[in-house]
């Protein structure tokens, strides 16, 4: 895959029903910020499916805020104070995070908490690489620039970093495994698979943890990074922390690799590519296995239950979208595609369960 255009990711117009009341923002961002100017212009960027993000630019400068979709519960997934605690963290020991400005939970302004982060300006890859980013040996390199920055996140001394304290590393894949089960079965709609053979599958054999647990991401993926507008082989920012927590490293790597479609893949699977990782040139499932491995001297053992659950967990998060769209409490056209992805990946699970 190649084409497209060379840009910055490029926000748009508040979607319907998605406007941000940027006045009642501006006085906290005045309090974090003094020297703020008193006019803010509103974007919203077009692309996810879960919390809302919009640009805000004030002046000179450019930041994000990210809060809950509307109607949402104060789910893992929308809590908006636990993804700012982690960026609050992580920034300075971790290059790639965006420094964190400012977490708002007064219901007077926006209804719902939220919080405010600078923007890390630069490209990221969609549906293709852009054409300067387009060579074999371009996106190679940003490739394994991925795969790097994923290692360094998991070598990250929690302690040093001040979350030594954060999440409950102990059975982590094993509420993982649970959890995500019950969540499906909440969400399940009647017109797609009841997924028991897989979640049946999973809980049995389920790996010996990771001894070693780390921050993990829980959603690193290619377009979750930015790259250098000016050496796009270069990496330079993580977003999207909203599931980040202290685990077991090895289901970061499988959500990775369940996001990662190689060009010999089924059809089913390759009709959910969300990003181009089968172009020429970028690395396969196997060596991201074997690069990880390499960078953080981890046993990579169990990767097809590692795999499996990553795929399951996306037809999870896909049914739960697809869910509000199904019961008429969103109207976004493209929740209405998510069932067919549920469907899609139970194939690809099942493919995995019965070799």
């Amino acid at each position: 895959m190649s084409g497209g255009r060379d840009v910055i990711d490029r926000p748009q117009g508040p979607r319907p029903g998605e406007d941000l009341d940027v006045g009642k923002v501006l006085p906290f961002l005045r309090h974090a910020l003094p020297d703020l100017e008193d006019e803010a212009e509103v974007l919203q960027f077009p692309a996810g499916y879960s919390n809302l993000t919009y640009l805000l630019r004030v002046g000179g400068r450019e930041l994000v805020l990210r809060r809950p979709p509307p109607g949402s519960k104060p789910a893992s997934g929308h809590d908006m104070k636990r993804e700012y605690t982690i960026l609050d963290a992580l920034h300075g020991h971790y290059p790639y995070c965006p420094k964190p400005v400012l977490y708002v939970e007064d219901p007077e302004a926006l209804g719902c908490p939220f919080y405010v982060m600078e923007r890390i300006r630069g490209i990221i890859v969609r549906r293709s690489f852009p054409p300067r980013a387009a060579d074999h040996e371009t996106v190679r390199a940003i490739c394994e620039g991925l795969v790097d920055a994923l290692a360094e996140l998991h070598l990250l001394d929690r302690d040093e970093v001040g979350l030594s304290g954060f999440g409950h590393p102990e059975g982590y894949v094993e509420r993982q495994v649970e959890g995500w089960s019950r969540r499906y079965r909440r969400a399940r709609t009647p017109d797609v698979p009841d997924f028991e053979e897989v979640m049946s599958w999973l809980a049995r054999c389920r790996p010996v943890e990771s001894p070693r647990p780390a921050i993990i991401h829980n959603d690193f993926k290619l377009d979750n990074v930015v790259l250098d507008p000016q050496d796009p082989r270069r990496l330079i920012g993580v977003l999207d922390w909203e599931m980040a927590t202290v685990g077991d490293p090895l289901m970061d790597l499988g959500e990775t690799l369940s996001y990662w479609i190689q060009d010999d893949d089924p059809p089913e699977l390759r009709g959910l590519a969300m990003t181009p990782t089968d172009a020429p040139g970028a690395l396969r499932r196997e060596e991201i296995i074997q690069r990880y491995a390499a960078a953080t001297g981890c046993a990579v053992d169990h990767l097809d239950f590692y795999y499996c659950f990553g795929l399951f967990r996306l037809a999870v998060i896909s049914q739960q979208i697809y869910y509000r769209y199904y019961k008429g409490q969103s109207h976004d056209p493209r929740f209405g595609m998510l069932g067919y992805s549920v469907r899609c990946l139970e194939s690809v699970c099942r493919s995995i369960v019965d070799a």
